[in-house]
């Protein structure tokens, strides 16, 4: 049998995705629920801290365990980097995001700091590079009003990127385009890119950064993007805050057997 605490967390749980809990609305008081016989106080607290875990409510003190919004936003996968949008346009992948979600953006939602540092060795593995050679390093934070919704941290090589806009630390996308724009009018246009992923528990400063709750979980993103003719023009990592995100990809389902026919 499942812990008293798990019983009751699921059976909050299922109210709030059922709607009789909404966004925004408070949770009942642990007092309320241990007069109603829901367990004891050790035992409601238990339960709503495995629903603070799992990114269902939040709990402050003076506003109580409230309902989390719940929409997330829609992350795209290959079309979030379509040419036409960057090359063509200006809406840069998180606009991108945005606008397939149906929401709200200012390009001011993206903050960034630029440094050059030595780089780590998975940055200097990714670029073919001794481990702390000098890269430059565009950190960004994205905000969703003012919550955060994930961070992604460039990492160039100077020759491809110096003197150009991509160093520059004004706030937004770095011009019409982003980055890609400024690496293809630089003479390195994007041809195709690798991403990998993962999750696992928020690290106490992202916890803190991305205003997540305890425990909360977050997906690592590397990303490693190509020229045609293989040369690697950037090397990043985001972090996004998992119960934030709904990951979404849409490709043509490969025949590798047929294409070794022809």
């Amino acid at each position: 049998m499942a812990p008293k605490w798990r019983e009751l967390a699921d059976k909050l749980a299922e109210g709030i995705r059922s709607g009789e809990y909404a966004p925004g609305q408070q949770l009942p008081h642990i007092r309320d629920l241990v007069e109603a016989g829901e367990g004891s106080k050790s035992t409601v607290h238990a339960a709503y801290k495995a629903l603070e875990a799992e990114g269902l409510v939040t709990s402050s003190r003076g506003h109580g365990t409230v309902v989390r919004e719940q929409a997330p936003l829609k992350r795209l996968g290959i079309a979030r980097y379509d040419k036409a949008k960057w090359r063509d346009g200006d809406e840069v992948a998180f606009i991108a995001d945005r606008v397939a979600s149906g929401r709200a953006y200012k390009r001011g939602d993206q903050t960034q700091i630029v440094s050059r540092v030595p780089a780590p060795a998975i940055v200097a593995a990714a670029h073919g590079l001794p481990e702390g050679a000098e890269v430059y390093a565009r950190a960004r934070l994205v905000k969703e009003g003012d919550q955060p919704t994930h961070t992604l941290t460039s990492y160039y090589r100077p020759e491809h990127v110096e003197g150009t806009r991509i160093v520059d630390p004004t706030p937004g996308p770095a011009g019409k385009g982003g980055g890609f724009r400024v690496l293809y009018d630089a003479g390195y246009e994007i041809d195709h890119m690798r991403e990998e992923l993962r999750a696992r528990v928020a690290t106490p400063d992202e916890t803190a950064l991305l205003q997540l709750a305890p425990g909360e979980w977050v997906v690592e993103l590397h990303r490693t993007t190509f020229t045609a003719d293989g040369t690697v023009v950037e090397f990043a990592v985001g972090i996004h805050a998992a119960t934030r995100f709904a990951w979404s990809y849409d490709f043509k389902v490969p025949d590798s057997a047929q294409e070794a026919a022809q």
